[in-house]
C-alpha cells in the first residue's frame, strides 16, 4: 500500500476541562477529495485546524508526505506551512485593500518566490477558474462566488500537496454552491490536489470519494 499522504494519530484537544477530540486516527491518500461531516461541536473544525497546523493537538502525531509536521520549530512549521497547505475558508478571508490578483499572489510573497513567477502563476489559476477579467476587481466589487473562487486561487498558488476547506459553500446560494463543490473535483482531476473538506452540505458530502464523521470527538464512520 502506498504511503498515505496525511497520517493522524490519537490525535487528542482539550479546551479547559472541555475534550473536543478524543483520540482521532485517520489517513488521507494523495488525490482524495475526503469530507469531515458531524454535528455542530463534534470537533470538526478543531480537527481542520489541527490537520492544517494553525494549531497544536495536547497529544498524538501528525505526519503529512512523512515528515512528523509537530517536530518542526515554530518558524519551520510557519513556513511549511505557507508552503504545503493551501486554506479556503466560509468567509473568503480576502484583503480588502487588494485586488483579486494581489490577494492570490500574498502566500507566494511570504514564501519570497520570484515576483514574476507569482503574478504569471496568479493569472493562470484565476484564469483557469474563470476571473480572468476580474484579476484588478476588489473583493466588494467580486460576487460571492467569485470571492471564494479567488479564496480557491490563493490556497493554490504556492502548489500544496494538501487544500484544506472549512465549510467552504456555507455562504454561499445554491447554485454557487454546486460550482464550488464541482471546481474542487475539476482541480483534482487537473491538478491532482487533494482536498479535506469540513461541511454540512449533504450533496457534497454524497459526491466526495470518502466521508469522515464525527461523533462526540471521535471518528464514527470513515
Amino acid at each position: 500500500m502506498n504511503t498515505p499522504l496525511v497520517k493522524a494519530i490519537d490525535i487528542r484537544k482539550a479546551y479547559g476541562a472541555l475534550p473536543v477530540l478524543k483520540g482521532i486516527n485517520l489517513e488521507v491518500a494523495a488525490g482524495e477529495v475526503v469530507a469531515i461531516v458531524g454535528a455542530s461541536g463534534a470537533g470538526k473544525s478543531t480537527l481542520l485546524h489541527i490537520l492544517g497546523t494553525l494549531d497544536v493537538p495536547d497529544q498524538g502525531k501528525l505526519f503529512l508526505q512523512d515528515r512528523e509536521v509537530f517536530s518542526l520549530s515554530s518558524k519551520q512549521l510557519a513556513a511549511f506551512r505557507n508552503t504545503s497547505i493551501g486554506f479556503v475558508f466560509q468567509f473568503h478571508n480576502l484583503l480588502p485593500e487588494f485586488s483579486a490578483l494581489e490577494n492570490v499572489m500574498i502566500p507566494g510573497w511570504i514564501a519570497g518566490r520570484n515576483k514574476q513567477d507569482i503574478t504569471k502563476r496568479a493569472n493562470e489559476l484565476l484564469t483557469m477558474l474563470g476571473l480572468g477579467s476580474r484579476m484588478e476587481h476588489k473583493p466588494s466589487e467580486l460576487s460571492g462566488g467569485e470571492q471564494q473562487r479567488t479564496a480557491v486561487a490563493r490556497a493554490l498558488i504556492n502548489d500544496p500537496v494538501l487544500v484544506l476547506a472549512d465549510e467552504p459553500s456555507g455562504n454561499l446560494d445554491s447554485k454557487n454552491a454546486q460550482e464550488l463543490h464541482q471546481l474542487f473535483f475539476d482541480l483534482r482531476k487537473q491538478l491532482n490536489q487533494t482536498f479535506i473538506i469540513v461541511t454540512h452540505n449533504q450533496e457534497f458530502a454524497a459526491m466526495a470519494d470518502r466521508t469522515i464523521e464525527l461523533r462526540d470527538g471521535l471518528v464514527a464512520k470513515s
